[in-house]
């Protein structure tokens, strides 16, 4: 990081957005310079397939204030995000999608509340514009989220939110190797507040963020952030066992003072079937936690930048 401190960095995550950049540049300007002069604004392109990465070129050549990160592949957003940040110097550093669903006008917000005294202001979505089917996955996301890592995830917050410098420098030494900023938050602290903003409608196209890419998100960020998993399959074990115990006891018993006799081996076929079925998923939770963990003490870079501007 620079020894030089701006006022206010704007960190915005490119993907398949080449016809929002210019838009999403100019209305961050004319939102942030009527706060200060002193800002910096970094476009982290995380390897798409258009034409993105010429437009961050483009307006990189037209304003010095606009910076721009490409990587060397598609390495995910929470990692773009973590490119932004440790590429920013500013004393407040504001994380936002490139979509204009979070609209720059509203950082003027997150600012002032963050002038209060809050390290952390996240921007709560109010009337959150979007179809039916995303809005029902996103509540069965956070509210599993939530149950599995023990904590209080808030379906109404995303990526736009307000950083102070020391908060963006304490999840920097956080090396966790997958990361997930909302839990990031919680797990460094510091004072949060939130405010609520309105929800723009989408300016172009759709969300790459696809069921596949949040569901591998949600494992990703459970087996990082929580050993729930784990405790839940040895509580499940114990009831397998105590269930168990009470049916072979039944059985003696029915045997002893009753004339109900336990033939056929279709049960002993049923009961070996559903044990094992039990065993291999207690082993493959077991297994996904091997590796996560081998994948952290590899220690490979968490991304690459290929090519930087400004």
């Amino acid at each position: 990081m620079s020894n030089s401190i701006v006022e206010i960095s704007i960190v915005s995550l490119v993907y398949r957005s080449e016809n929002i950049v210019d838009k999403l540049v100019e209305r961050i300007i004319n939102a942030v310079s009527k706060l200060t002069d002193d800002f910096e604004i970094i476009l982290v392109e995380d390897c798409g397939p258009d034409n993105s990465w010429k437009k961050i070129q483009e307006n990189c050549a037209k304003n010095s204030k606009v910076k721009g990160i490409k990587l060397s592949r598609n390495y995910g957003q929470q990692h773009a995000i973590q490119a932004g940040l440790d590429a920013s110097i500013g004393k407040y550093v504001i994380t936002m999608d490139c979509d204009l669903q979070d609209q720059p006008e509203e950082i003027e917000k997150l600012l002032f509340k963050a002038k209060e005294g809050y390290e952390i202001v996240v921007a709560s979505r109010k009337n959150r514009q979007d179809d039916v089917f995303k809005k029902l996955l996103s509540r069965v996301f956070y509210s599993t989220l939530s149950y599995l890592t023990e904590t209080k995830q808030d379906r109404t917050v995303a990526n736009f939110v307000c950083y102070h410098r020391k908060v963006v420098e304490a999840m920097g030494l956080v090396k966790d190797h997958n990361r997930y900023y909302p839990m990031l938050q919680q797990l460094v602290g510091f004072n949060y507040a939130k405010v609520e903003i309105e929800h723009a409608e989408r300016e172009d196209g759709k969300s790459s963020y696809s069921f596949s890419k949040r569901l591998r998100l949600a494992m990703d960020t459970i087996l990082t952030f929580s050993d729930k998993p784990l405790r839940l399959t040895v509580k499940f074990g114990v009831l397998l066992s105590f269930l168990s115990i009470c049916a072979a006891i039944t059985m003696v018993v029915l045997y002893v003072f009753s004339d109900v006799k336990a033939e056929g081996w279709a049960s002993l076929a049923l009961l070996l079937s559903f044990f094992s079925g039990i065993i291999i998923s207690v082993l493959g939770v077991v297994g996904l936690y091997v590796g996560r963990t081998f994948e952290s003490v590899k220690q490979r870079p968490t991304y690459i930048i290929h090519k930087t501007i400004n």
